[in-house]
């Protein structure tokens, strides 16, 4: 059994990875979930991965793409992914403001 080609960094509870996680499992995207440091001085892996401390954050093997933010993230998945569409109705207020501060 081989390794999901998509690794998505998350905390719990964190309403970003949330959009991102009901992205994936919309898109039928098998992946892999490693939940980082809640505390934001201690996301090194995910620093070295995308240069920043916030999550979410995914890596994908499939097409060499690392990136963060979850608007950034959904717009990449439902472009390669999907239909090419971002379902406006699951942006949150938030997240179409400004990013993730998680």
């Amino acid at each position: 059994m081989s390794e999901p080609a998509i690794t998505l960094y998350r905390l719990q509870a964190c309403p970003f990875c949330e959009r991102v996680v009901r992205v994936l499992n919309d898109l039928d995207l098998e992946y892999e979930s490693r939940f980082v440091e809640a505390r934001h001085s201690r996301r090194d892996a995910v620093k070295r991965l995308t240069g920043a401390r916030t999550v979410p954050a995914i890596v994908d093997d499939n097409t060499g793409i690392t990136m963060s933010e979850s608007a950034n993230i959904v717009e990449y998945l439902q472009a390669t992914y999907g239909d090419g569409a971002t379902d406006a109705t699951r942006v949150t207020a938030s997240a179409a403001s400004g990013g993730d501060d998680e």
